[in-house]
């Protein structure tokens, strides 16, 4: 790039962020050759391809039910803990996901490491499933829906995020809880959208199991976080 030209934003981006939004991309592009007829099958097989994934990696609060009464994790399908993060249903769906991942990731992988970015990915969508699973157990006369789609695992590095913007705001003698603006004008906007188009999805358990679970694994992934928290636990 010759000096004095602006630098691509995507040029500053860790090659981790891609490693996880490249699938998503990979997988709408599918889907878009398909509408476009490029596949077999005529404008309908992006369609049918989309369906097809969608039922092949979202995830069910039964599978990790069912697993632990049986005591076993055998034929329990757990690889969909963290396939469901990677399938959508839409483009716009799989857009604003693959928008906060990088948005959210670059900052984080800046401000820790960059592996970390990964580790908050896969905890927040493991952890955040896990917790769906145990409210569908706890509220058996309630429909849970399917997890599909990346937003709880985003909402993991939104609860990284917060945890920085947070930690800033305590050096600067700042109030500490404005941090929780961000995640407080998501929540509100989902009440307001389930309560306008009459939305009954419970999603919104894992997507902030995702945020606790990020903002928690936050105290050990800052740099030095894990010294500081050793150093806590001997003193007790």
């Amino acid at each position: 790039m010759r000096a004095g030209s602006p630098e691509s934003p995507f040029n500053s981006l860790p090659a981790v962020l891609w490693m996880l939004a490249l699938p998503i991309i990979a997988t709408e592009a599918y889907f878009g050759l398909g509408r476009l007829g490029f596949l077999a099958g005529g404008s309908n097989a992006g369609r049918a391809a989309r369906q097809i994934l969608v039922e092949q990696t979202a995830f069910a609060p039964e599978f990790l039910l069912r697993a632990w009464d049986r005591g076993s994790v055998a034929g329990a399908q757990l690889h969909r803990l963290i396939t469901f993060p990677f399938v959508h249903y839409s483009a716009t769906h799989a857009l604003f996901v693959v928008v906060f991942l990088l948005a959210l990731g670059n900052m984080v992988a800046r401000s820790m490491r960059p592996w970390a970015a990964v580790v908050l990915f896969a905890a927040s969508a493991i952890g955040g499933a896990a917790i769906y699973s145990l409210a569908a157990g706890l509220l058996p006369q309630l429909r849970f829906d399917p997890l599909v789609g990346g937003y709880a695992p985003v909402y993991g590095l939104l609860g990284a995020f917060t945890f920085l913007l947070w930690t800033r705001l305590g050096q600067e003698n700042a109030n500490q809880m404005r941090a929780f603006t961000l995640i407080g004008m998501l929540l509100l906007f989902q009440l307001v959208f389930g309560v306008v188009f009459g939305s009954a999805s419970r999603n919104w358990i894992a997507e902030i199991a995702g945020f606790g679970i990020g903002f928690a694994l936050s105290f050990v992934l800052v740099p030095g976080g894990l010294s500081r928290v050793r150093n806590r636990v001997r003193q007790r």
